[in-house]
């Protein structure tokens, strides 16, 4: 005698219900995987980030390309392209690793990536979370 799957118990709405929670975790769980998110790393407002680079011994670095970067970038910044193959080793050349590093890029995304490969490098990186489109968004200062 076989047995054959019964389609109404495999769909049935109360059955995938319950399966709902496992789905609701495993979602969060690799959102926060894939955002790449380091707990070393500190993610900033627009505020606490306008507060941090007025320290003087802080870093701060725009990773944008450098067209996005002379379109206008925060005051003081250095340009330190994220999508270049030698980042790694520039930032190791320019940045100072005793000094706190402060980095950013248009959205977050790529500064999110560039703290992360930072952080791995020994550095002491502060994100600026939604990056300068938040920052513009606020009414900082740009300089071009």
């Amino acid at each position: 005698m076989k047995h054959s799957a019964n389609l109404n118990s495999i769909t049935h709405p109360m059955k995938i219900k319950h399966l709902f929670p496992f789905f609701f975790i495993y979602t969060c769980i690799t959102t926060l995987v894939g955002c790449n998110i380091n707990p070393k790393v500190q993610h900033l407002s627009s505020d606490e980030f306008e507060s941090l680079i007025q320290e003087e011994d802080v870093q701060c670095v725009d990773v944008r390309t450098v067209a996005e970067y002379s379109d206008g970038h925060i005051p003081g910044s250095i340009n330190l392209n994220i999508l270049d193959k030698n980042f790694s080793s520039e930032a190791q050349e320019l940045l100072n690793k005793e000094a706190p590093v402060a980095v950013y890029c248009k959205s977050g995304r790529r500064s999110r990536k560039a703290a992360n490969i930072l952080t791995e490098l020994g550095f002491n990186v502060y994100n600026l979370d939604k990056g300068i489109e938040d920052w513009k968004k606020n009414k900082k200062n740009i300089e071009k």
